[in-house]
């Protein structure tokens, strides 16, 4: 069973092209559930029955995981069973009786103007470091792109000319714009903060960590979280929490969905939505706040 999930993980990284973070997320869920299967004296997966795979969840739920964590793992799950009846492995695909569990949506953290301003300030110096720090800030709050888009920008993807970028993947690419509070910030980097950072002169990345490399999500998460600290935000403040910010920001402004949607790179526009609830939500207690018979 081990080799089958190794040759899957292989044609993930080589078929579909999936990230490294999606491959580990695949081989942890799956290397939990082989070991279920081996204790309860399953030898192959031809072996597997529906009644080990609910089992499995059912050992899953009495454990504790969250329904978060369940989901991912059916996922994973119908993933290889997929993969393992295209191979002729299996000859029924057993996963179809897994149903994953409804995860209750929380509402995203959205930042405050005043945080992002503060925040946005923090990196103030005119030391390489710092002016690399205040461009990406900027650019992540300016165009909502998620973390692993920003340290993959390569110098040809920014148009300075326009004012946008180009975020590339396998599958989709997308244009995003940016104001000119990051192009000032991003010239500025790249004019006098860039090329000592860099070893090789012909490194295309944007964004590289002190020692001329690729900067690393753990590398930004790091970055911001100093930044928050720095401007007295007690929130939890991730990458992610700027992206989300970004787009209820322009929806409380008057963006259409579509266009944030389009900018966020959401497949459905049902997960874009939840900003315009968040925005209805604010108007609501506005009003509440505000009116004489509120």
């Amino acid at each position: 069973m081990e080799q089958q999930l190794e040759s899957f993980i292989t044609y993930l990284r080589d078929v579909k092209k999936t990230s490294t973070n999606t491959e580990l997320s695949y081989k942890r869920d799956l290397l939990k559930f082989i070991s279920f299967l081996r204790d309860e004296g399953v030898k192959t997966m031809e072996d597997v029955t529906p009644e080990h795979l609910t089992a499995y969840v059912e050992n899953m739920k009495k454990q504790g995981a969250a329904a978060s964590s369940i989901s991912r793992s059916i996922a994973s799950i119908k993933a290889f069973y997929h993969y393992l009846k295209k191979e002729g492995i299996v000859s029924e695909d057993l996963s179809e009786v897994l149903k994953a569990p409804k995860i209750e949506k929380k509402a995203p953290e959205i930042m405050t103007r005043d945080e992002v301003a503060r925040l946005l300030e923090m990196p103030s110096g005119e030391d390489p470091k710092e002016l690399r720090d205040k461009a990406m800030l900027e650019l992540l709050y300016a165009t909502g792109i998620r973390v692993s888009e920003l340290i993959s920008l390569t110098i040809r993807d920014v148009n300075f000319q326009m004012n946008f970028i180009v975020c590339r993947s396998p599958s989709h690419e997308r244009t995003i714009p940016f104001g000119n509070t990051a192009r000032s910030s991003l010239l500025k980097y790249m004019e006098q903060g860039r090329e000592a950072l860099i070893e090789d002169k012909d490194e295309q990345i944007l964004f590289t960590n002190i020692s001329g490399k690729p900067m690393s999500r753990q590398g930004f998460w790091k970055l911001i979280k100093y930044y928050a600290k720095k401007a007295g935000i007690t929130a939890d403040i991730t990458p992610h929490t700027l992206r989300h910010s970004f787009a209820a920001h322009l929806v409380e402004n008057g963006a259409d969905l579509r266009s944030v949607q389009e900018m966020l790179g959401h497949s459905d526009i049902s997960t874009t939505q939840m900003y315009a609830a968040l925005n209805n939500n604010h108007l609501r207690e506005v009003y509440s706040k505000s009116h004489p018979r509120g």
